[in-house]
């Protein structure tokens, strides 16, 4: 049998921040970044592809914690390893002392999540199937047991949650023939990053339009007489029946979110993001009632499961953006899907960063099949950024994810591109003066 022999992080960082790509009220110079993991394996061609994903400084740190994260993998079985993933899961999860540093929280469970998506990856490169796929196939009851449903009892009892994915199994091949035919609908962001100019805006504005978009996302916060025009410009070129979406990356308090938001509601936005401090439920719910009928997105910065809990029982969002890689792995992100579909909220995938589309692509797809049984309302994020790095970049068609086909999490980066971008070493930064 084989066996786990080393858990390898790499820093990886890109510099988007060159081009403004990336650039938002609250991160304007970002550098796309990951620590990727590596789980190597003594069996030929038996490998796990992980990430987590910052903008930069400190990712250093998150490779540095992933490798700890990951260090009790090393000597075990990779067919019992990933035989019993809600194990691992607590396994990695019960060293105390790195727990202490969260707990769940930061940049400890940053690192959980880039050694726990490789898992997951393994797991499905060893059943041959996308990760998707691997998931659909599980029975209700052993998906169960890879969750971590700690905390939520009061909301999310183990065996309402069985039921719930037992209630769906039956009619799985109806929504996985609409996926085959029409692949999971997406939006776009990349046509309205913050430090691109008024031309650039109506340019990719259009270019998202004459793609088939439907739905185009616009970051917004930092000055309100300029993102009156350029929602403005937005609106002019996208017109009247398509949806914008204003994202204000934390910026504001309370006060002053209702108040930009209303005076930009005249562009009719399906909702804000973001709009206040990722952890203040109360604040976001007060938000929400104050600016119906645009709706309140909020997670890519939900810290865990239990956040989102008090989101959902606070009636404090419209829309669940969890993100693939701050949340536990899907160990955590099944249980606040399984929370959102009982509380009638959609969930629409933060996708913002380099890997993070390729990653929940599988995401929705994993809610439509086995979790929600429903689009209505969902929509994943897509950006046009760095999948050419990736051994099975990320699809869209006609402004949907094409189902992916190949076994795994679609996580594995060219080792060219490492051999480019890994920080501090590689050919691209080697001789730059050090930013870590």
């Amino acid at each position: 049998m084989p066996l786990i022999t080393a858990v390898d992080v790499v820093d990886v960082r890109f510099p988007t921040s060159l081009t403004a790509d990336g650039s938002d009220a609250m991160n304007k110079d970002g550098d796309y970044s990951a620590a990727y993991v590596v789980l190597r394996t003594d069996a030929d061609g038996v490998e796990g592809y992980g990430l987590t994903f910052t903008i930069g400084r400190g990712n250093d740190l998150v490779a540095i914690a992933a490798r700890q994260r990951g260090e009790p993998l090393v000597g075990l079985d990779v067919d019992q390893l990933v035989g019993d993933l809600g194990g691992t899961y607590r396994r990695l999860q019960s060293d105390s002392q790195l727990r202490w540093l969260g707990p769940e929280k930061g940049v400890v469970h940053l690192a959980l999540a880039a050694v726990m998506n490789a898992v997951w990856d393994l797991a499905a490169r060893r059943a041959q199937q996308p990760l998707w796929r691997f998931v659909a196939d599980l029975e209700p009851e052993a998906l169960v047991d890879t969750m971590d449903l700690s905390y939520l009892s009061d909301v999310l009892p183990r065996h309402e949650a069985v039921a719930m994915l037992t209630a769906l199994r039956p009619t799985l091949d109806d929504r996985l023939a609409v996926l085959d035919a029409s692949g999971y609908p997406c939006y776009t962001t990349s046509a309205g990053w913050l430090g691109y100019s008024d031309e650039k805006l109506r340019r990719l504005c259009q270019e998202a339009v004459d793609e088939g978009y439907r739905y185009l996302k616009l970051k917004i916060g930092a000055s309100l007489e300029d993102d009156l025009r350029r929602c403005a410009i937005a609106r002019e070129v996208i017109g009247p029946d398509r949806h914008l979406m204003i994202d204000a990356n934390q910026v504001w308090d309370v006060g002053t979110a209702i108040t930009w938001t209303r005076a930009l509601s005249h562009f009719d936005p399906l909702w804000i993001e973001e709009p206040t401090s990722p952890d203040d439920v109360l604040g976001h719910a007060t938000i929400r009632r104050a600016v119906a009928p645009v709706g309140v997105a909020t997670g890519e910065h939900g810290m865990n499961r239990v956040l989102f809990k008090q989101l959902f029982q606070a009636e404090a969002i419209d829309f669940c953006q969890l993100d693939s890689c701050r949340l536990g792995s899907l160990n955590e992100i099944l249980p606040v899907m399984l929370m959102a579909a009982k509380f009638g909220v959609p969930v629409c995938p933060h996708a913002g960063g380099v890997g993070l589309c390729e990653l929940v692509q599988h995401l929705s797809i994993i809610d439509f099949l086995v979790v929600s049984g429903s689009t209505e309302g969902r929509v994943a994020e897509y950006v046009d950024h760095l999948h050419e790095h990736f051994v099975d970049p990320c699809v869209v068609k006609d402004a949907a994810y094409v189902l992916p086909t190949q076994p795994g999490y679609s996580a594995q980066m060219h080792p060219a591109s490492l051999d480019v971008y890994a920080y501090p070493a590689g050919s691209y930064w080697a001789g730059r003066p050090s930013v870590a």
